[in-house]
């Protein structure tokens, strides 16, 4: 064996059985040992964004780590900005970025770059390979930093030569590492908090917000009156019909001001204080009320969810009865212009049990979150990093992970043409993705940002940075170029037709949705 076919045997004996691709001639050895490996699946992206953002849906919905396959530094520099996001996320990802031959370097060919400078900045552990014979031991240790609670990323550089070079041994099963406990007496003094009779939020983050954490912050919110509560840009939430809701914490710093006045304790599980995510002139970036108190329940490394079940036997809960959201179905009017709101809606009373939403839907959904928390059980997907032009990506992994689902990608046109090779790998794969474009041709959250930084006195030039229009994205042509089935929704009636018979086919699927937004 090679060091390429050792480094693939490792992966697969531990449970990553994925990888999202983009190769060139220094990962060739790499591709080759694919027909040679059994239990790998190449999913091959058109571009490196496409591959890290993917990888970052599939380490949300599993737990476990898919691999990317990157080519040199630029190809990794591609994918930075998902990077960025599943790093944001705590997603395990593993890196395999190939490098040229050590031999190679001295000659500073065009390609040559600093791939760990590139790579630190998104990466938990960055390691470079240096003989074939390490490679099994290097890659048990990518699968070991990744699979690291709540989930890291990992980066193994493979330079050309071990990875052509012969070599024995293949790397063992590792030890999954486990979440950090909680210590007991954490848990006592939190419950002491929830029986001072004082107003008290819970907020909560990563796998505290699937089911059973959920259920077990219901049950103290039920008994203590506490308010169940998220940040605003959370990795993954079970919500829907049946769930034990929790509220979301308002995008804008004013509004969430006003979301936690009155609050006299804030406890923190598996998340950080809130802050806004922009300075503004004369707003708070420090949102923790005045006078508040900030007691943590578990750090975002320890298990949060043993914390939660712990805390409902010290605080006498156990046979408190959580809140649970009802199915409603939402009204709304089929006549007039098609609006976000509606969009929202529709979606809400036609999601399929058990559905998967990927938001980056940006000023067009942020009003409309609401409509979809009394739909069917389903899995929310967000925009944890902020760099946009990364859900229509995180949906092919979610979609990769679990091909009995469906999944629902939510897009502003903007944020949709950073990542648009998307739709080719959706097409290619036949993923059960349907994307819907909010076309309102326009930069519309840049329009709000402009006005909230106090940027006065602007004219046609900011306002040309703005519009997408001149010319207008066809997105009929774009995503049916890609392969991609595609409708046209102009009105409301429209909208609903196509969603919802969308929701009853399979394959891939994009809804171009034109908004009204006079």
């Amino acid at each position: 064996m090679n060091g390429a076919e050792i480094l693939l045997r490792t992966l697969v004996t531990n449970g990553v059985d994925t990888c999202f691709a983009n190769p060139g001639t220094s990962e060739m050895h790499f591709v080759a040992a694919l027909d040679r490996v059994p239990g790998m699946r190449p999913v091959l992206a058109l571009q490196e964004n496409v591959a890290t953002g993917a990888a970052d849906g599939y380490g949300r919905m599993t737990g476990r780590p898919a691999c990317t396959l990157l080519h040199l530094g630029p190809g990794l520099a591609n994918g930075l900005a998902n990077l960025h996001n599943a790093r944001r996320a705590s997603s395990p990802v593993i890196n395999v970025v190939g490098d040229h031959a050590a031999a190679h370097l001295q000659y500073d060919a065009p390609l040559t770059s600093d791939i760990k400078g590139f790579a630190r900045p998104v990466s938990d552990w960055v390691h470079s390979s240096s003989s074939a014979r390490n490679i099994a031991a290097d890659t048990a240790m990518a699968v070991k930093v990744a699979l690291e609670h709540p989930g890291r990323i990992a980066t193994l550089i493979l330079p050309a030569d071990t990875a052509w070079t012969d070599a024995e041994g293949v790397g063992g099963r590792i030890d999954v590492p486990v979440a950090q406990p909680v210590p007991g007496e954490t848990v006592d003094r939190i419950a002491k908090l929830l029986g001072q009779g004082r107003k008290i939020a819970i907020i909560m983050r990563g796998n505290a917000l699937q089911e059973r954490g959920l259920d077990a912050a219901g049950k103290i919110a039920a008994h203590t009156g506490a308010r169940l509560m998220c940040d605003t840009f959370t990795p993954r939430l079970q919500r829907g019909a049946g769930r034990v809701p929790v509220e979301r914490l308002p995008y804008f710093s004013e509004k969430a001001v006003e979301f936690l006045t009155g609050t006299d304790v804030i406890i923190l599980v598996g998340t950080t204080p809130p802050v806004s995510f922009f300075a503004y002139p004369d707003k708070a970036s420090w949102l923790t009320p005045a006078g508040c108190q900030l007691a943590v329940l578990a750090q975002p490394q320890e298990d949060g969810i043993a914390a939660l079940e712990a805390l409902v036997e010290a605080c006498g809960a156990t046979e408190a009865t959580p809140a649970r959201a009802e199915r409603k179905m939402p009204q709304y009017e089929l006549t007039g212009p098609l609006s976000p709101g509606v969009i929202m809606s529709v979606v809400a009373r036609h999601l399929p049990q058990n559905a998967i939403i990927a938001d980056e839907s940006a000023s067009s959904g942020f009003p409309y979150y609401e409509a979809t928390a009394t739909a069917e059980a389903h899995d929310y997907l967000n925009l944890t990093g902020g760099a946009i032009g990364s859900m229509m990506a995180v949906s092919i992994g979610a979609a990769v992970a679990c091909p009995d689902r469906k999944v629902v990608t939510l897009q502003g046109d903007g944020s949709a043409m950073y990542i648009l090779p998307a739709l080719w790998t959706q097409a290619r794969e036949n993923l059960d993705i349907v994307t819907v474009i909010y076309a309102n041709r326009a930069y519309r959250i840049l329009n709000n940002e402009l006005k909230r930084v106090g940027a006065e006195n602007h004219g046609s030039n900011a306002a040309s940075l703005m519009s997408l229009e001149n010319p207008s994205i066809d997105w009929v042509q774009v995503a049916g170029g890609l392969g991609v089935g595609v409708t046209r929704a102009e009105t409301p009636a429209e909208f609903e037709e196509a969603f919802a018979h969308a929701m009853r086919e399979r394959g891939p699927h994009v809804i171009e949705a034109i908004l009204y937004c006079g």
